[in-house]
């Protein structure tokens, strides 16, 4: 991912032209080895229909409370489908993983808005429920990350016991015959089968751990008040004292500043001519993705829109 040349989180103003919004395809997380961020399993909120809103609207009481309202109705619908739908991944239950995908997904919507736009909010009220919805979103992240991670494993093992050897292992002595190349595969595979075996059982315990945990955590109390404080923020957003009738600078310019701390952060990050991967590289790399979805959730909240790719 490289700096963007112009910024992307533009002023609205009163003369665009209706009905015309920016596009929306969302971008995909493909990790450090291809240089992309992106929110990851975040599908794009619905343009607004009007189109980019006038500067006139900016206000907080106009914009960003029915956005929080609309995620909050969004959690607890998703809550609801988690519940009707609830059952271990690998158990068939692909309905309870969307509805899982949803519920996070506003989640973390929320928790950033709240962040993002904490000056035009009740601080007090927004750090406590920031600070509980990133709680659920990393529980319920859990036994997602585990899926995955046994996904990329063992196709990483099914490629390194795949026809060709990897370049290590394929320095031959020129008269070594083909049986000696046949029989190092043959060994190679056996090799990646029992490492698989063993990912799979290890994983597929500890997915099995966070889904339990995860059930577990959406009966406690504490998962019941901090859906009870979605619920209410679902009818009434905490609006510091004086902002509802605030100009359009109170979203703009935290929306810019998030927009600069990910320039910041992309311009931070390594060139692409070094090592595939480097471990000691990765916190810069999460923390750009992590700024990535706080510029993209403020650009919803500030244009009615997801943030073009």
């Amino acid at each position: 991912m490289r700096r963007p040349d112009q910024q992307t989180t533009t002023r609205p103003t009163p003369d665009a032209a209706p009905g015309t919004t920016p596009d929306t395809p969302s971008a995909e997380a493909t990790g450090p080895g291809t240089r992309r961020t992106a929110d990851a399993g975040g599908a794009a909120r619905s343009p607004d229909p009007a189109g980019t809103r006038p500067a006139g609207d900016l206000t907080t009481e106009a914009v960003l409370a029915p956005y929080l309202r609309g995620q909050a109705a969004e959690f607890l619908r998703s809550l609801r489908l988690h519940h009707e739908h609830s059952a271990p991944a690998d158990s068939g239950g692909h309905d309870a993983a969307a509805a899982t995908r949803a519920l996070r997904r506003s989640a973390r919507r929320i928790s950033g808005s709240l962040h993002t736009f904490r000056a035009a909010l009740d601080p007090l009220w927004a750090d406590q429920l920031r600070a509980e919805l990133a709680w659920l979103s990393g529980l319920l992240a859990r036994e997602h990350a585990y899926a995955n991670r046994l996904t990329r494993l063992v196709e990483a093992l099914h490629q390194l016991s795949g026809p060709a050897l990897p370049a290590a292992r394929g320095v031959r002595a020129a008269g070594e015959s083909a049986t000696s190349d046949a029989q190092g595969r043959a060994a190679l595979g056996v090799g990646a089968a029992r490492a698989g075996a063993l990912l799979e059982r290890r994983l597929t315990l500890a997915r099995t751990r966070s889904h339990s945990a995860a059930l577990q955590a959406l009966g406690s109390s504490r998962f019941h008040a901090v859906a009870d404080a979605v619920a209410l923020l679902a009818s009434d957003v905490p609006l510091a004292p004086g902002t509802s009738a605030r100009t359009a600078e109170a979203l703009l310019e935290p929306a810019e500043r998030a927009e600069q701390r990910l320039l910041t952060a992309v311009a931070a990050l390594p060139p692409d001519d070094t090592e595939p991967y480097n471990e000691a590289q990765d916190a810069a790399w999460h923390q750009a993705r992590l700024l990535l979805r706080l510029h993209r959730y403020a650009h919803e909240v500030v244009l009615g829109a997801a943030d073009p790719a």
